[in-house]
């Protein structure tokens, strides 16, 4: 089983997430850019995600919709702010429901010995209480669940 590192930085609001893959950097990177891939994976299981918005180019927006027995219950958007192919994405992201507490991404893919990838997202907010408040909204279940889901989605892909 491969290990999720979820980092809150004592110092400064951001949230550091750290995970690899047995995967190449440009596998795990399509499934970040790919809106088809992108919705098989991100998100607790039990939740389907829908694409409403999907341009993956610097400059692009997106947005996604969490639903549960057909019923939406959250929904994200943001814009891409660069995209650098098997490298990095740098994004905003924001919850719906707390248009205030929007964060800036920054995702990099870290070619590993074997094939495999580390995965590092550095997640930047305002304030501790934006922050603290992500942490203790369950996020390291989507978190979990997703990557979980993205190892099979890998494992099948390969």
């Amino acid at each position: 089983m491969t290990t999720t590192e979820i980092i809150a930085d004592e110092k400064v609001p951001t949230i550091e997430i750290v995970r690899e893959f047995d995967a190449t950097p440009e596998q795990v990177f399509r499934t970040h850019v790919d809106p088809e891939l992108y919705a098989q994976w991100v998100g607790p299981r039990g939740l389907t995600t829908r694409i409403t918005a999907w341009d993956a180019r610097t400059g692009g927006a997106w947005a996604f919709a969490n639903d549960q027995d057909g019923v939406e219950i959250a929904a994200f958007f943001g814009s891409f702010h660069e995209i650098r192919p098997d490298e990095r994405i740098v994004w905003t992201f924001t919850y719906t429901g707390e248009p205030d507490g929007v964060a800036l991404e920054k995702i990099t893919f870290e070619r590993l010995p074997g094939g495999r990838t580390r995965l590092r997202v550095l997640s930047v907010v305002e304030s501790f209480e934006i922050r603290d408040g992500m942490l203790a909204s369950g996020m390291n279940v989507g978190v979990e669940e997703g990557y979980a889901k993205l190892d099979e989605l890998l494992a099948e892909r390969s």
